[in-house]
């Protein structure tokens, strides 16, 4: 099964997304749901996606699993949840018990926009996580070097845990190489509890400007430190619009893969999402 594992959808005509107010983001300040997926997968030989949170609100949750109830494709849900609650038990027990509630398969909350960068760190976050992890479920970090070492320091709280890096940690494409961001990875990547999407990484590079040369370098990296098998691809879809369409991001960390060699690639493309949010199927 090739799997995409990471995309959105979202309508912002019937909910605030806090994030999509910023002037340049305006070609994705629409509507994206199931309907305009379904041909971009089917065009792209992909079978099946995960879908990712966009708001930190648990009607979005619901309504997510609604979605992958009633859309075969979507076989994972990542919702958000109220970390900090003292009844997240009982709200993520309600959740899995809904429509669809087989489907949620992790966790994730917007962390590169809180101000504390250690936010994750804080005592009721890591006493949600007990919660989470207890229901088996994983974690998406949603974080970029600032939030690194917090997320380190995370994994290593939750050896037993699964948790997944959204993004690659969104490296400074567009600015050049980072040596801090690098470091960084490579020390969450040596929790070996840690898988890593290939993901979002042109919209982090100069948008009308970029191509798989010019991705690979970040891409090589963390498959040196991932290794093959906590790789995954990720579309980013509909945000990676920003620059370019879904065939061209595919494409692209599609040939950056490759060139890493055809397990790389394959392992990205389906097995390695399977085995971190223990898909079935």
């Amino acid at each position: 099964m090739i799997i995409d594992g990471h995309q959105h959808f979202w309508d912002p005509t019937r909910a605030d997304y806090p994030w999509m107010d910023a002037p340049e983001l305006t070609p994705i300040r629409r509507a994206f749901g199931p309907a305009d997926l379904a041909p971009l997968l089917k065009a792209n030989g992909i079978e099946a996606s995960i879908l990712v949170q966009c708001r930190s609100a648990l009607e979005e949750t619901e309504e997510f699993l609604r979605i992958a109830r009633a859309t075969p494709s979507v076989i994972g849900v990542v919702g958000w949840v109220d970390l900090t609650s003292g009844s997240l038990g009982d709200t993520l027990d309600r959740l899995r018990a809904l429509p669809g509630g087989e489907k949620l398969v992790g966790i994730r909350h917007q962390v590169h926009d809180e101000p504390d960068p250690d936010w994750l760190l804080r005592t009721d976050v890591q006493r949600g996580f007990e919660a989470v992890f207890t229901r088996d479920l994983a974690y998406d970090f949603l974080v970029r070097t600032r939030e690194l070492p917090a997320a380190i320091a995370t994994a290593k709280a939750f050896p037993q845990a699964r948790f997944v890096l959204d993004h690659a940690a969104k490296p400074p494409i567009a600015d050049g190489w980072s040596t801090e961001w690098a470091d960084r990875i490579a020390a969450l990547a040596a929790r070996g509890n840690v898988w890593c999407k290939i993901s979002g990484l042109a919209t982090e590079a100069k948008w009308n400007d970029w191509d798989a040369e010019r991705l690979f370098p970040f891409v090589a990296h963390v498959a040196k430190c991932f290794g093959e098998d906590r790789l995954i691809f990720g579309s980013d879809w509909p945000v990676c619009l920003l620059a370019g369409s879904y065939g061209e991001i595919k494409s692209a960390l599609e040939a950056c893969l490759t060139k890493l060699g055809a397990s790389v690639r394959d392992k990205a493309f389906g097995v390695n999402a399977k085995v971190a949010y223990r898909l079935v199927g």
